[in-house]
């Protein structure tokens, strides 16, 4: 295999190529993250047959100019692909593939580039669709922590330092809590010049709207415990192309299967392998059309079809404390571990279930319908579902945040969207709800005075009130027993 490192407007590109006479079909990968790191992805490729490109996005390691994040990436990508069909080694069909932003640089040269640079599959693992995408939830509210992280880690630099935030956190534990958190970048004592500008984007869903313009096949990978995994389903959803796979298991947005209460060893995949499995039946319109996946069942060995969805269940919930709480934005409630008060002034409503009489298979939408009050113009609800265990054990489910600008003490009806579960509960399992408002600092603190919470210099309580009976946990549940399916059938079919 010959490798070569090369430069392709300016930007720094490395090429490995397989043994033999080509031409080859060619895999590109545009990453923020240092190509370096893709050495061993570009051998894998190499060796069953694909030219492997991977080159450092513009300012970035060894890419000279101004990183500029979610702006560049339509031209520069463009003018790569065009480069490689150009190359002797290039029989002209190209992939183009990556995992988070790197699939964003993927997805915009298929949605947005030019005819003759776009390329012919796409594969996009945990997609960071874009800057509005990224930083707040389809709600709104704003995802603080981990905006945070990943500013203080790339943002306006070459480099990366992938610890900064908690080296950050470390030296000042409550760095976050700072008023406002516009002024984070002071904080971290270095400069930060697009970090206030991030929070300026609101136009979320741009590249769902296109993918339906779409005219290639798509590969989309996520990851149940993952930030961007909505993301990833409506782009599968609406992905126009002749074809669209979706693999979405117990991962994280590393697609590692981690130990813990919902993984199994037969949740493992070389992604490696199947991407490349995929690559060559996308290139020569050997796949199936439509939409089909495979979706892993927390809990469980198996994998279940992508379309697999349950039928609407209720449980009955018992009304524990909280009915009337204080949200109080200096004492927030805490995303980082799942402990509850016992005493003291209600920070939370907490609701439970009784026992699981037998096993659950929960798998699709989950939503909480509340009728609640707050008394200030702007107020964020959090709900935070629990698995209880027999043994006293609490596993996080899901969280859903939504942010409202009701008249004050008014009573509502709304829905909290809490994503999506796909996961096995053992019988015995007690399911605990808390409504809150705030969940910090996973997401940034509603001030409650109506002012943007990345901007706002004070914070008030609020005084909410919920009603225990107008409050339904509304899961989608398997009436029977599902049916399994191979993931490397449905994604290669």
């Amino acid at each position: 295999m010959t490798p070569f490192t090369t430069t392709v407007e300016g930007l720094a590109t490395d090429v490995r190529l397989p043994d033999g006479r080509g031409p080859f079909p060619a895999v590109l990968v545009r990453t923020p993250y240092d190509r370096l790191r893709h050495r061993a992805e570009l051998r894998g490729w190499a060796r069953r047959g694909f030219a492997a490109v991977a080159q450092d996005v513009r300012g970035r390691h060894g890419s000279p100019g101004e990183w500029r994040p979610y702006e560049n990436e339509t031209a520069d990508g463009a003018a790569t692909a065009r480069w490689i069909r150009r190359q002797p080694f290039s029989d002209g069909r190209l992939v183009a593939a990556g995992g988070s932003y790197a699939a964003h640089c993927a997805l915009v040269l298929a949605l947005d580039a030019p005819g003759d640079a776009r390329p012919d599959a796409v594969i996009a693992a945990v997609p960071a669709l874009g800057a509005a995408d990224t930083a707040r939830e389809p709600s709104g509210v704003e995802r603080l922590a981990a905006r945070a992280g990943w500013w203080a880690a790339h943002g306006d630099r070459r480099d990366s330092d992938a610890a900064a935030l908690d080296k950050a956190l470390a030296a000042d534990p409550g760095l976050l809590t700072h008023l406002p958190p516009a002024d984070l970048p002071r904080r971290l004592g270095r400069a930060l010049p697009s970090w206030p500008g991030l929070w300026h984007h609101r136009e979320r869903g741009r590249l769902i709207a296109r993918a339906a313009d779409a005219r290639v096949p798509l590969l989309a990978v996520g990851g149940h415990h993952d930030h961007f995994t909505e993301d990833t389903v409506a782009l599968w959803r609406h992905w126009g192309g002749p074809s669209a796979r979706l693999l979405l298991g117990p991962w994280g947005h590393g697609l590692v299967t981690e130990p813990g209460p919902d993984a199994d060893p037969a949740h493992r995949i070389d992604l490696g392998d199947l991407y490349v499995r995929w690559a060559r039946l996308a290139l020569t319109g050997d796949l199936a059309p439509g939409i089909r996946g495979a979706i892993g069942l927390g809990g469980s060995p198996l994998w279940l079809g992508a379309g697999t969805e349950g039928e609407p269940y209720a449980p009955r919930l018992r009304l524990l404390r909280g009915a009337s709480f204080t949200a109080d934005p200096e004492h927030p409630v805490s995303s980082e571990h799942l402990t509850v008060p016992a005493d003291g002034t209600p920070d939370r409503c907490l609701l439970v279930t009784p026992p699981l009489p037998r096993p659950l298979d929960v798998v699709g939408p989950v939503h909480v319908a509340l009728r609640a009050a707050a008394d200030t113009p702007s107020a964020d609800w959090a709900a935070r579902l629990t698995a209880l265990t027999p043994g006293g054990t609490a596993r996080r489910l899901a969280v859903g945040v939504t942010r409202r600008a009701d008249p004050p003490g008014r009573v509502t009806g709304f829905t909290v969207p809490l994503g999506r579960l796909a996961r096995r509960l053992p019988a015995g399992t007690r399911l605990r709800l808390e409504i809150a408002g705030h969940h910090f600092p996973a997401h940034a603190r509603n001030p409650h005075t109506g002012e943007d919470p990345i901007g706002a210099p004070r914070l008030l309580a609020s005084r909410r009130d919920v009603d225990p009976a107008g409050t339904r946990l509304r899961l989608s549940v398997l009436r029977s027993r599902p049916t399994p399916t191979d993931p490397a059938q449905e994604i290669l079919r």
